[in-house]
């Protein structure tokens, strides 16, 4: 802390009538004085730090303490942040840091299973969020770059910051902005030593309409802290337990992704693929483990190393049916349009079309794991002189099983050799956001056992595997000059690899019996007749089939394990031993691969202390250097030519492939990022911030992956196309915010202004003669064609991923506001409000065609709307807080269909928390998250086509949590 920011917080203690940000920064001033060394800076600054122990201090609990912190880490921050401090994590954790930082200006959630997991920044998704852990990169879970705030217990986090401009020292990466998390530093503990126990209960009011939906789990967290050897060891360990049920029930719409012309008149109208109504259940359970020791040996060199683990393990199950409207094949009468698309309508089965309803058993099991070890010295050189140097890992694995079991309507399931039903019709009619209305002749027969009869299995997995390894060197001067109080200066060195794996099994068809792969006839022992109940209770009874039962059954041998295979049905592909039946499954092969990337990244930074008119200026300005190399996998069709790399590559499963090239495809590139920061301390109340900055995101690490297919035509034309490409560049911006903060007496007012100009984007796009031989592409010179004439071959198109270089503009501004009303009688004085509101718009549009007709929506996670609002009371050991999150309507994945994106309407989330002190060391709480029973819901475009309708159910909390 520079004399500047020190002379203005003892300034600022002084002048808050209630005193209570005074009692938190002594506190904090306290405990980082008897558990840091002090730099030279802080040694200088004694006689002005002894002014604040002359403050006469009222001690503020519960909520509003958490939030004097929070506004004094913003307040004297040299960016513009948002924080949340440690007591409102310990003292009512949320069920994870994705809960907690959505309470943040500027902040909102996307709910996945009912739970928050993928935070978005001033409108800005996951994917341009940029987090770290104690300040080191987090790989992720996802499959892609943003990680999953919900494998994050909140109970063994201390602390979360989110920057929303950058500086210099920071890793390069959140053009949305920069979430930090920090875990516990046991010499910075106010107390010698501290034991905390937190256990509670949870139920689930939604559960008993799930069949076999869980009602009941719970929580339980502990944690120690304590400082040994006159506080020259410290040490800290945490374990936190979650077992939750996880159950919905819903309504799923399907892309429109056919055309008819449904009533004559010579122009062809959407047709939905169909949809879904399930029962969704399954347990969730999350373990996490955090530790960390630090030792101080005297006061010029600290040594700390960190550790965090988090396995969060999901088995869920999916029951209900799901409709295939047929196509275009199909029949369709008393069509109801909304413009170009059908909303409702009767679907027939023809000879052509597949009209059908499946009943659906899915089994779906998600383990993810994520590991984040380091080790940091810091060592003051001299009085002026600090070194810094970090060591750390970082690896996530996510191993999803998604196994599906189809049922298809019999005539008579107990034939010697059954056929399949094809009187099918099927009515509905969509009803926006509400549940529509459906009809179908064959719904008896959806719980008849002599009927429904098991027809297809599939087991698809995806693992992702994800690793970082990265080496920080960070030194500072601090210098006596007019102008820069100190200068930083560093270099970081990260080596990143991700790996996805996919493999298949299947048996059978969704469509029809085979002869082959006979259908399963379904025993008594095997299923159980579900009722769909509370809003859902119009639409028909169905089949729930027990899996283990139903498996062991078809398959007496034992089930088949997936593999990675080339399957059937390519000529190129050499037979084995072993020989899966079914469709060509190469996928599995193509789609699996590796990425490489290695950064380097430098920077120079200068931290300013001026005077401007008489206006005090703090902040500073720098510049960060990034060269990145990145690379992967690739195998290139060939068309089995030895001269051009073809060679033998062998699947799991024995099955030769003669017509791909393997090779490693790639490039490097720099960026440069100058970055200011200025803060103008207007009066000794209010301040001003400016920032500056040009920033970047990289694009999904799964994007970088190459599954490129080449081909060359008898004229000799090279053509390709790959869905990803390891040619993408970063997201590029440049930002400006502009805000002014009043910090009035026991709270603070903040508006802020923010402009960001998006460079581009990446889009899926075409590209015309394409030099593929330039790009490191092995293609010939000269082919011989079929009548054997030799070629010359040029470059023709190729479509792939790429950054479209057509950007635009987010901008929005920001007003935040907090304030105890400590000036009211006494029961009331721990009274207080905490509120934000966001507004953001943008030029930047996304084209989506999956309602029908080609529109025009924003990209994903824009929310015109969002805001945060707390009432929180505390008085003689009771602190009550309610919070509400609205956002209004925004673009994303839809629930359950992957890659399917949809507009989500507005919602607003309500959670209550309360808790009581028995004493100093025991209090009780209980807490309702999603009060209100808040559904998702989205539509394809226009409110009339439905896209999700979900409810999850309210989650109901009791417990209690010893400290000692």
């Amino acid at each position: 802390m520079n004399k500047f920011k020190l002379s203005l917080l003892t300034l600022a203690m002084a002048g808050v009538s209630s005193l209570a940000l005074a009692a938190e920064q002594q506190s904090a001033e306290t405990t980082q004085t008897s558990a840091q060394p002090q730099s030279a800076a802080q040694q200088s600054s004694t006689t002005e730090a002894a002014a604040v122990d002359a403050v006469e201090v009222i001690q503020v609990r519960g909520f509003a303490s958490s939030l004097f912190r929070s506004l004094d880490a913003k307040r004297f921050g040299d960016t513009v942040s948002e924080t949340i401090s440690a007591d409102d994590l310990g003292a009512l954790p949320d069920v994870s840091m994705a809960d907690a930082l959505t309470r943040l200006p500027g902040i909102s959630a996307v709910r996945t299973g009912g739970q928050a997991a993928e935070i978005n920044i001033r409108g800005m998704s996951g994917g341009f969020v940029f987090s770290t852990l104690n300040g080191r990169e987090q790989v992720s879970t996802s499959g892609k770059r943003n990680i999953e705030f919900d494998q994050y217990p909140s109970e063994l986090i201390n602390s979360a910051a989110v920057y929303k401009s950058p500086k210099a020292s920071l890793i390069e990466g959140g053009v949305a902005g920069t979430v930090e998390l920090q875990t516990a530093s046991p010499l910075r503990n106010e107390k010698q030593h501290t034991f905390t126990v937190n256990a509670r209960g949870m139920y689930n009011d939604r559960a008993n309409e799930v069949p076999d939906g869980v009602e009941f789990g719970h929580r339980f967290s502990l944690s120690y802290q304590g400082k040994f050897f006159d506080d020259t060891l410290g040490f800290a360990a945490g374990y936190a337990r979650l077992y939750q049920p996880s159950v919905a029930t819903q309504f799923v719409g399907l892309a429109y992704n056919g055309q008819k012309d449904t009533n004559d008149d010579g122009v062809n109208e959407f047709i939905s693929e169909g949809f879904e109504i399930q029962h969704k259940g399954g347990e969730e359970t999350r373990d996490g483990y955090m530790a960390a020791l630090e030792w101080t040996p005297h006061d010029a060199f600290t040594l700390k190393a960190d550790a965090f683990l988090s396995k969060f393990d999901k088995e869920a199950f999916a029951r209900g049916f799901r409709v295939k409207f047929g196509g275009p094949t199909a029949a369709l009468g008393n069509p109801e349009l909304n413009g170009s698309s059908v909303i409702g309508g009767t679907f027939n089965r023809t000879t052509s079309s597949f009209t059908r309803v499946e009943i659906v058993n899915d089994d779906n099991r998600d383990y993810d794991e994520v590991r984040s070890f380091g080790i940091n010295a810091d060592w003051d050189v001299s009085e002026s002189v600090n070194l810094s140097f970090d060591v750390s890992h970082s690896s996530a694995k996510s191993n999803f099983r998604n196994g599906l079991l189809w049922a298809l309507v019999a005539q008579d399931a107990n034939a010697d050799v059954p056929v399949l039903d094809t009187n099918v019709s099927i009515s509905y009619m969509l009803n926006g956001l509400n549940l529509p209305s459906v009809g179908f002749n064959q719904a008896a027969a959806f719980s008849d056992i002599d009927k429904v009869m098991v027809s297809k299995y599939g087991i698809y997995p995806f693992v992702n595997e994800d690793e970082v390894n990265a080496y920080r060197f960070d030194a500072s001067w601090l210098l006596d000059m007019p102008l820069v109080a100190s200068l930083e200066a560093g270099v970081r060195y990260s080596e990143r690899s991700y790996k996805n794996d996919r493999s298949v099994f299947e048996y059978g068809s969704d469509g029809a019996f085979l002869n082959s792969q006979p259908p399963l006839r379904l025993t008594s022992d095997m299923v159980e007749v579900v009722n769909f109940s509370g809003d859902f209770a119009t639409y028909p009874s169905y089949l729930a089939i027990d899996l283990d039962k139903a498996l062991a059954a078809w398959f007496p041998q034992g089930i088949p394990q997936p593999v990675q295979t080339w399957g059937t049905g390519n000529p190129d592909i050499l037979p084995s031993q072993f020989n899966p039946t079914g469709p060509n499954t190469n996928w599995s092969v193509l789609q699996s691969g590796e990425v490489y990337e290695d950064v380097l990244a430098g920077y120079v930074m200068a931290n300013l202390d001026a005077e401007l008119f008489g206006i005090p200026v703090s902040g500073n300005v720098g510049v960060r250097v990034v060269q990145t190399d990145q690379s992967a996998t690739d195998l290139a069709y060939v068309d089995g030519n030895p001269l051009r790399g073809a060679q033998n590559i062998v699947d799991d499963a024995g099955l030769v492939n003669t017509a791909y090239a393997p090779g490693i495809l790639g490039e490097k590139y720099t960026d440069v990022l100058p970055q200011l920061n200025l803060n103008f301390g207007i009066t000794d109340e209010s301040q001003i911030r400016f920032a500056a900055a040009k920033v970047m995101s990289r694009p999904p690490i799964n994007r970088l992956a190459s599954n490129t297919s080449v081909t060359i035509s008898d004229d000799g034309e090279i053509s390709g196309s790959s869905s990803n490409s390891p040619f993408l560049r970063p997201f590029e911006a440049t930002q400006y915010d502009l805000s002014y903060e009043y910090y009035i007496p026991s709270g603070a007012i903040a508006f802020a202004l923010f402009y960001k100009d998006i460079k581009s984007f990446v889009n899926d796009f075409t590209i015309q003669q394409f030099d593929f031989a330039a790009a490191g592409f092995d293609v010939p010179t000269q082919i011989i064609d079929e009548d054997g004439i030799p070629r010359e071959t040029f470059n023709g198109a190729f479509s792939t991923a790429v950054n479209n270089g057509e950007g635009g503009y987010i901008r929005g501004a920001e007003l935040a506001f907090t304030k105890v009303f400590d000036s009211l009688p006494e029961m009331f004085s721990g009274l207080g409000v905490q509120g934000s509101y966001s507004y953001t718009e943008s030029e930047v549009s996304l084209i989506n065609t999956l309602g029908g007709a080609a529109i025009e929506t924003t990209f994903e996670g824009l929310s015109q709307d969002v805001f945060t609002g707390t009432v929180f009371w505390n008085y003689e050991g009771f602190d009550a807080r309610v919070s509400a999150r609205y956002r209004s309507p925004f673009v994303s994945s839809q629930v359950g269909i992957d890659e399917q994106i949809t507009n989500f309407d507005s919602e607003t989330v309500i959670d209550m928390q309360t808790s009581y002190d028995i004493n100093d060391n025991f209090k009780v709480l209980f807490q309702v998250n999603n009060l209100t029973d808040e559904p998702t819901k989205s539509y394809f475009g226009d409110k009339a086509q439905t896209g999700t309708i979900q409810f999850f159910g309210r989650q109901f909390y009791l417990g209690a949590v010893y400290t000692f």
